[in-house]
């Protein structure tokens, strides 16, 4: 039906009426716009439909009621998610006249969460999360173990094929609920899950609810993995620690305040970085928010009174510690429980409940000085820890008055070498951070001079988590892209200060490139964190070959891209495709193959400015990948065990992950 044509201020439009609004009904919104509710519809969407369930079954163990968790990955990719709790309630639902499993499983915001009465605290921010999976399957089916009777209901993208129905009966005390699903290939492009993806976020639930085993099975391959912790946050600590060396045992505080339960495991290394992570009933809190405020002025008013009041700082000393002094080389993990937590920052990952830190602080004031007062030989250590560190903040108190910006647009010590942007909008600029003067020669002729600036940087910049903050600063690599970057750095870093949007790094795609990479990735993670947290860093992803045939040519990002364009341009002939590694080893870099050229790129030095613009510089045709903290905790974990001392941990990890290793990652 047409639709009628109307005039306003002469303007000739379509009706715009009651019949122009359109409502999705049920769980329709979620297949509309999936990414509103799990992120991306990428791997990290799809492994986020197994974290929805399996916090379900981490709420039950919140609550009391679950001591096991089975996560199976299925040869089709499906999925099982299987717990001990007490089963998703089946009678009838008193304003939906239907089953609350249906009503559960099919409408948003519907669950026990929202009842203070069935969960006191629970993981779950919005209540959509079993919903959400089910719009976004194929299939999913669901068996409720309870009351003595075993209870079945199937669904199709997120619609109830029949209504629940009992199929069977148990005998024992054990209740539950099991779910199987398949995502939908109409959503997610690619769906293949990845072991050690849900093995990272089993493990780290498995730390944080030390009374609950989680199993991880994969049936392709046949992997199997248990996480249980009796130690739990103990546990924790030394598991991010792994690789560093320890100055005392961990410390371990537990308790309730005002309504808030606090757990919290923490220790000293000889590292220079600090590692902390705090999390609210469960959910990695990445922002930090008041919990971790209360436990950082606790720590640091606790441990200051200790040292004046055991002499260890004299009244006459030059020397005064400050906050900033007590996080090198600390590795802590914060646990709270909250009834109504509030979220507040970009991320929505940062806690803003104001009597959170108000609880932490007075129960690790109390317990950190009963600890001390019990164990000076340890108080003393890490006093004498803190004294080098506050000694290295001096020192580098004018490094970095060197590299600070006074604002995100002040330009008076921007690096010589920085090819900058003519547009001041930080929202609307990027800055490529290259490896080389060659590349950055052909960046800075190739780019868009209106909202791309060139940084190109010399060889392998200092390894950060081997060097003090002063050793950092008088690098001068890094502090060009301190200056470049204009957003500070560590503890007076403000990512909104940042003076581009995006800080994209491109480097050749051979293992040097990797490694500056690795290097870049390393000094951003550790002294300008937020930028990942919010999303504003990328990795470029120049191509490795260039296939050409008469005047045809295509850029191939992988061996298997270059296969599917020479099969295309051989039109079917069935002819034998050159191996990668012969088409690196002839002479000039190219290879002919019946009329077709196969040129494969070593660096981006060898990419005139034409062709980098067009395969990696330009918004409308080039590929980059963000860079985001799915786990701060392995996240640290990786970085330590790449760049820091310890070199079996390095050799294992490598040996471990040598077989996913392709050129041009």
């Amino acid at each position: 039906m047409a639709k009628e044509k109307v005039k306003t201020n002469g303007n000739s439009h379509e009706e715009y009426n009651a019949k122009s609004i359109n409502v999705l009904k049920g769980l329709e919104a979620v297949r509309k716009r999936p990414a509103m509710y799990i992120g991306d519809v990428g791997l990290r969407g799809l492994h986020h439909l197994i974290n929805e369930v399996v916090d379900n079954s981490i709420d039950e163990a919140l609550a009391g009621y679950n001591d096991r968790v089975v996560v199976t990955i299925h040869k089709n990719q499906s999925v099982t998610v299987e717990d001990r709790g007490r089963g998703i309630p089946v009678d009838l639902h008193p304003e939906e006249k239907k089953s609350a499993l249906e009503v559960v499983m099919t409408v948003l915001h519907a669950g026990g969460k929202f009842d203070k009465n069935s969960y006191k605290v629970s993981g779950g921010l919005h209540g959509v999360g079993v919903s959400v999976v089910n719009a976004l399957s194929e299939w999913l089916i669901v068996e409720v173990r309870r009351d003595g009777k075993i209870y079945t209901q199937e669904y199709r993208q997120g619609k109830a094929k029949a209504a629940v129905k009992e199929t069977g009966k148990y005998k024992g005390e054990i209740t539950g609920t099991k779910i199987t699903f398949m995502p939908d290939k109409e959503i997610f492009k690619l769906i293949k899950f990845h072991f050690d993806t849900v093995a990272e976020r089993l493990r780290e639930l498995a730390y944080l609810n030390k009374e609950v085993s989680m199993t991880l099975k994969d049936e392709t391959d046949g992997q199997e993995e248990v996480f249980k912790f009796k130690g739990g946050l103990v546990d924790f600590v030394k598991y991010l620690d792994e690789n560093r060396s320890a100055i005392h045992k961990p410390v371990y505080i537990e308790g309730e305040k005002d309504g808030v339960p606090v757990e919290i495991a923490f220790e000293y290394s000889d590292s220079y970085s600090e590692n902390v992570h705090s999390y609210v009933n469960n959910i990695n809190t990445i922002e930090g928010g008041t919990h971790l405020v209360g436990f950082r002025t606790a720590l640091t008013r606790t441990f200051n009174n200790y040292a004046y009041k055991n002499g260890l700082i004299k009244d006459n000393s030059k020397i005064s510690l400050t906050g900033d002094d007590f996080k090198e080389g600390l590795t802590a993990v914060i646990s709270v429980k909250v009834m109504e937590p509030q979220f507040e920052g970009q991320t929505k990952t940062k806690l803003g409940n104001g009597e959170v830190k108000s609880a932490v602080e007075m129960l690790v004031g109390e317990k950190l000085q009963e600890y001390l007062e019990e164990n000076p030989s340890v108080g003393k250590k890490i006093i004498d820890k803190c004294m080098r560190a506050a000694e290295a903040r001096e020192a580098a108190r004018k490094a970095r008055e060197l590299v600070r910006r006074k604002n995100a647009l002040d330009t008076m010590h921007l690096p010589g070498k920085l090819a900058d942007c003519s547009i001041n909008d930080p929202e609307h600029c990027e800055i490529y951070i290259v490896e080389g003067d060659s590349a950055g020669g052909s960046a800075k002729m190739g780019r868009d001079r209106r909202f791309q600036a060139i940084l190109p940087i010399k060889g392998k910049i200092l390894n950060v988590e081997k060097a003090k903050i002063n050793k950092i600063l008088e690098n001068i690599e890094i502090q060009a892209m301190i200056s470049a970057i204009g957003a500070g750095i560590g503890e007076e870093f403000n990512h909104e200060k940042a003076r581009y949007g995006k800080i994209i790094l491109m480097t050749d795609a051979d293992v040097d490139g990797s490694h500056i990479r690795t290097l870049l990735l390393t000094f951003l993670y550790r002294h300008m964190k937020d930028l990942i947290a919010v999303g504003k860093v990328y990795i470029a992803q120049p191509p490795l070959y260039k296939i050409k045939k008469g005047k045809e040519e295509h850029y191939a990002f992988d061996e298997e891209e270059r296969d599917k364009i020479i099969k295309r341009f051989k039109a079917g002939k069935e002819e034998k495709i050159v191996a990668a590694e012969e088409i690196e080893e002839t002479e000039g870099g190219e290879q002919q193959l019946k009329g077709i050229v196969i040129s494969r790129y070593k660096g981006l030095g060898e990419m005139n400015p034409e062709q980098l613009w067009s395969t990696t510089m330009n918004p409308e045709t080039r590929t980059v990948l963000q860079v985001n903290i799915e786990s701060a905790a392995a996240a640290d974990k990786i970085f330590e065990t790449l760049m820091g001392d310890a070199v079996e941990p390095r050799r294992a990890f490598i040996e471990k992950h040598a077989k996913y290793a392709k050129l041009d990652i």
